[in-house]
C-alpha cells in the first residue's frame, strides 16, 4: 500500500492499484441459494460458483493478476525442457528470495509430496508451528506424525498476541530429546498459519528456531505460501522491522530456511508453486523425484505461460504497492463485527476474517460440526461462500474415531485485489444479522465421509430440519435476497 501523512493526523494506508477489468456478479435469491446448499449436501466445497454472490472460500488460485503478469504469459519461451522462461524464474528467485536451486511443481502440495518423498519415512516426526490439511495429510501417509508446538496464545481467540503463529522453542527442544534429531527429518515454519485464523510468528522467534536447529543439525523449512502477509504484519508489529521494506524482511526470512517451499496461488497471484534451497544436496534428491509426479525440472506440471506469470508475481509480492489492502480490509472486517459483539479471532491477521464458531454457536457439539453449519448458514442468508476450518477439517484416528479440532473456525477468505469494502459491509450486516438469530442454527451429520480429506467432498444434512427455518425467518424479515 502507499503510506501517506494525513492531514488530519496519523497515517493514509492508499491502494496502489487501479482495476481495469472487472467481473459482474450476481446476487441469487434466498431461493435458490436454499436450494442450492441442500443439493450441495450442506458443504460449501460442492456450490456451484453461479449459485455464489461472494466467493470468499480460498485465496488459493483465485487472485486478481496484473497487467505485467498477464503480457508474461503472452511473451513465455514454450517448451518442455529447457525453456529460457524457466531460467528467467530462477534468476528471480535469487534476486527477490535468495536462493540458488529451484525445482517448479503443479501446485504447493505437489511440494509437500516432493518433500515426503524424499525426507519422511515410518517412523519420521515433523514439528510445525501448525499444521495445514495437505501437509498433514502426505507427511502422515509417508509414515510421520506431526507434532503442532504452538505457543500458549495460539488458540485463545480473544487474546490481541500479536504473533500467535510463533512455535514454543522450550517445546521444539523438549521434542528432539523425546524422539531424538535422527527422526526429524526437519522443522517446518508455516507463514501465516493457515488454520488458527492466518496468524504471523515474528522475526525473533523464527531466529530463536533456526538457532534451535542448527544447534541440533535439523533443517528448517519454510512454508511460504503466504509469506507477503507475514512480512507485512512483522513490519507492522515487530520492533526492528518498522522501518525494513517488506523486501528487506522477506529476504531475511528466507535467509533463515534450508529449504522454502510455496503454493504460487496465493502470494504470487498464479496457478502453480515451487521448492528452493541452497543446499545442493537436497535439490539433487528431490529432483529424482520431481519427473514422476510433477514433469520435467524445466517446468514441473506447470504450463510454462504460469510460470513466467508466476517470476512477475515473485516479484510483485514484495512490491510496496501491491501489499498489505487484504490485511487493512480483514483488519476493518474485524473491527465492524467486534463492535457488533461478534465473536472473531483477534487479533486479525493475514488470509482472511475468522468466525470463531463455537463462540458464535455454543449450542452446537463439536461432534456435530458447528463451523460446518456456520458456513452454510452464512452462504444461506448472504449468498457468500466461506470455508469450515474445524472438526470436518481434520482426519479420524486410525480406529475411526472423531479427531476435534483446536479451533472451530470460518474462515471468510480475501483473494487479492478482488474485493471492495462494500463487499466487507455487506458481509457485516448479513453476519450481525445470522448472529443475531443464531439459535435457529442446529447441527451437521454426515450422508456421505470421505476417508481422507473429507471436507473437499463430504455430504451432510442439517440435524433437526434446521435450514427451513432460518430460510423462512430470514424471508419473513428480509425477503428474498
Amino acid at each position: 500500500m502507499i503510506v501517506v501523512k494525513s492531514s488530519k493526523g496519523g497515517e493514509l494506508r492508499v491502494d496502489g492499484y487501479r482495476v481495469r477489468v472487472v467481473e459482474k456478479l450476481r446476487l441469487p435469491s434466498l431461493d435458490e441459494r436454499f436450494k442450492a446448499i441442500k443439493e450441495a449436501g450442506w458443504n460449501t466445497f460442492l456450490l456451484r460458483n453461479e449459485h455464489v454472490f461472494l466467493d470468499m472460500l480460498t485465496d488459493s488460485g483465485v487472485n486478481a493478476m496484473s497487467d505485467k503478469q498477464l503480457a508474461a504469459m503472452i511473451a513465455a519461451q514454450d517448451s518442455y525442457a529447457g525453456s529460457m522462461t524457466f531460467y528467467e524464474f530462477v534468476k528471480t528467485v535469487k534476486e527477490v528470495l535468495g536462493f540458488e536451486y529451484v525445482l517448479p511443481t503443479h501446485q504447493g502440495r505437489g511440494a509437500e509430496h516432493i518433500l515426503a518423498k524424499t525426507f519422511v519415512k515410518p517412523g519420521s516426526v515433523i514439528p510445525m508451528n501448525y499444521h495445514f490439511t495437505t501437509t498433514k495429510v502426505h507427511f502422515e501417509l509417508a509414515g510421520a506424525q506431526v507434532l503442532e508446538l504452538y505457543i500458549d496464545e495460539a488458540l485463545k481467540t480473544k487474546s490481541t498476541h500479536p504473533f500467535k503463529g510463533n512455535m514454543d522453542p522450550e517445546k521444539l527442544r523438549e521434542a528432539i530429546r523425546k524422539y531424538g534429531k535422527e527422526n526429524i527429518p526437519f522443522v517446518r515454519m508455516e507463514a501465516t498459519t493457515n488454520l488458527i485464523g492466518g496468524q504471523p510468528f515474528s522475526m525473533e522467534n523464527l531466529k530463536t528456531i533456526k538457532q534451535i536447529c542448527e544447534e541440533h543439525n535439523i533443517p528448517l523449512v519454510l512454508d511460504g505460501s503466504m509469506i507477503d502477509w507475514n512480512a507485512y504484519l512483522i513490519n507492522q508489529r515487530e520492533e526492528g522491522y518498522k522501518n525494513m521494506s517488506i523486501a528487506e524482511i522477506i529476504k531475511e526470512m528466507c535467509s533463515l530456511a534450508d529449504i522454502f517451499y510455496a503454493s504460487a496461488r496465493k502470494a504470487m497471484c498464479v496457478r502453480g508453486g515451487f521448492i528452493a534451497t541452497n543446499n545442493k544436496k537436497f535439490i539433487e534428491k528431490m529432483k529424482e523425484w520431481l519427473p514422476v509426479y510433477e514433469g520435467f525440472f524445466t517446468y514441473g506440471g506447470m504450463s510454462i505461460k504460469e510460470l513466467g506469470a508466476m517470476a512477475v508475481g515473485l516479484r510483485e509480492m514484495v512490491n510496496e504497492s501491491l501489499i498489505g489492502t487484504e490485511v487493512e480490509q480483514i483488519k476493518y472486517f474485524a473491527e465492524k463485527l467486534t463492535k457488533e459483539g461478534v465473536p472473531v479471532v483477534l487479533p486479525p491477521g493475514g488470509l482472511g476474517l475468522h468466525l470463531d464458531a463455537m463462540e458464535f454457536l455454543p449450542h452446537i457439539p463439536q461432534n456435530q460440526y458447528p463451523a460446518g453449519a456456520l458456513a452454510a448458514a452464512l452462504y444461506i442468508v448472504s449468498g457468500i461462500r466461506a470455508m469450515e476450518r474445524g472438526t470436518m477439517s481434520m482426519e479420524r484416528d486410525k480406529e475411526g474415531r472423531e479427531i476435534f479440532s483446536d479451533l472451530e473456525l470460518v474462515r471468510i477468505a480475501f483473494p487479492r485485489r478482488v474485493y471492495l469494502r462494500s463487499h466487507i459491509d455487506y458481509a457485516v450486516d448479513r453476519i450481525v444479522w445470522l448472529y443475531e438469530h443464531r439459535n435457529l442454527i442446529k447441527g451437521l451429520k454426515w450422508v456421505y465421509e470421505p476417508p481422507v480429506l473429507r471436507f473437499f467432498l463430504g455430504r451432510l444434512k442439517d440435524i433437526e430440519n434446521w435450514g427451513k427455518e432460518l430460510y423462512e425467518t430470514y424471508k419473513k424479515e428480509l425477503g428474498n435476497y
